[in-house]
């Protein structure tokens, strides 16, 4: 987003010109698939993005609002005469409660917010990035971490707003929630679904059953997309081996991934990271 991240914040607004050769030389370091030491947002005020967020792909309209979270890799595929407001933030300077928040969220899709929201969310971060331009002022990183967390709050209310909305409370989705949760935690140490039962202090079939009816899935296949969905991650964005990053999955048996692996992905781990290369 920025070049200087000193501060754990960062907030500011860009401007890609399709026919602007410096912007298109920043947004070509863009394409290439990268993961963040922050927690994102874009507001996209103008133009139309392509983006692909851990392998989906999403094309995105004015009005939008998009949160990556640090864990996600993600790319720019396409820009056609963007305008967008972003700013990141680290865990250090994230509201407690935003970050437990943000956790369970994860992943999120871009979000189309109505017209109020949207001017509300673009005024407020022209005045933040009034507030990171005072430096001089005494309690200049209070302000500015106090601003942020503002306009993470406000992008936070709309994702619940819509997830309300779409979702009905019910035991078995508080269940699966706290499950998803902890399967988050600890996918890499543990990989069983009568441990996450153990945790959740109820039985193992109790746990699938509340699983399947608010997800559709089972608590076997959610462990096992996870654990993919990090292995994916780790073939596209790093250079490990294989094998390193069998073991870094908590799977001494690298023979048994890469058959794990290819079974879930209908490919090896090495056609994948061939393919998302070329």
């Amino acid at each position: 987003m920025v070049d200087h991240f000193d501060a754990g914040i960062a907030v500011e607004r860009i401007f890609f010109s399709t026919s602007d050769e410096a912007t298109l030389n920043a947004s070509d370091e863009a394409k290439q698939a990268h993961r963040e030491d922050r927690h994102s947002f874009f507001l996209l005020e103008r133009g139309k993005v392509t983006v692909e967020i851990d392998f989906q792909k999403f094309e995105i309209e004015p009005s939008s609002i998009v949160y990556m979270h640090p864990d996600q890799v993600h790319r720019i595929l396409k820009l056609e005469d963007v305008t967008v407001a972003a700013w990141g933030i680290n865990n250090e300077n994230l509201h407690p409660e935003y970050l437990k928040l943000l956790e369970s969220l994860t992943p999120a899709k871009p979000l189309v917010l109505d017209q109020e929201t949207f001017s509300i969310l673009s005024e407020a971060v022209s005045l933040s990035i009034k507030f990171a331009k005072r430096k001089n002022d005494k309690l200049y990183h209070s302000l500015l971490r106090d601003s942020c967390n503002g306009l993470v709050a406000l992008v936070i209310s709309q994702y619940l707003a819509f997830t309300k909305s779409t979702d009905t409370t019910s035991r078995f989705k508080l269940i699966a929630d706290a499950f998803k949760s902890a399967l988050e935690s600890n996918f890499i140490r543990i990989k069983s679904p009568t441990v996450y039962a153990q945790q959740l202090n109820i039985s193992t079939p109790y746990l699938n059953e509340c699983v399947k009816v608010a997800t559709g899935y089972s608590v076997s296949h959610h462990i096992q997309q996870r654990v993919i969905l990090e292995a994916k991650r780790l073939l596209y964005h790093s250079d490990k081996s294989v094998k390193e990053i069998s073991s870094e999955l908590g799977y001494d048996d690298y023979p048994y991934f890469s058959r794990f692996f290819s079974k879930a992905a209908g490919m090896s781990p090495l056609a994948f990271r061939n393919k998302n290369r070329e």
